[in-house]
This record gives C-alpha cells, sequence and structure tokens, in this order.
C-alpha cells in the first residue's frame, strides 16, 4: 500500500530503519512506533519507498 502524504511516508522510513535495526526502537514516537508494532517490513519497505512527487505534505481528514 503506498503512502497517501509525505508524512506518512516518512514515519514509513523511521519505522522501517527501525525494524532493521539501524534506529532504536525506543527512539520512535506516533505514527512511526504504531507502523513499527503493526507492519512488516515488506509493507513498511512499500510504504517507505513510494514517491513524493505530487503527495500533500499532510493527508487531509474527511
Amino acid at each position: 500500500m503506498p503512502a497517501k502524504s509525505k508524512a506518512q511516508q516518512m514515519a514509513a522510513g523511521a519505522a522501517l530503519s527501525a525494524k532493521r535495526g539501524d534506529t532504536k526502537a525506543g527512539a520512535l514516537k506516533g505514527a512511526s512506533k504504531s507502523m513499527y508494532k503493526s507492519m512488516s517490513e515488506k509493507e513498511l519497505d512499500k510504504m517507505a519507498s513510494t514517491k513524493q512527487k505530487g503527495k500533500p505534505t499532510h493527508k487531509a481528514k474527511s
């Protein structure tokens, strides 16, 4: 599933980094922390690799 905003893509990147052991999981906050716990490395990789061009900074609330 591709990221819907730049913020979501960046949070997925932070969670992926922690999942791979590059950063500490304890340093995660907010959305990246919940993504770390609930998503697999493959799902995080797919979301983090989404292109940012044309994406809003934050997803508008519906």
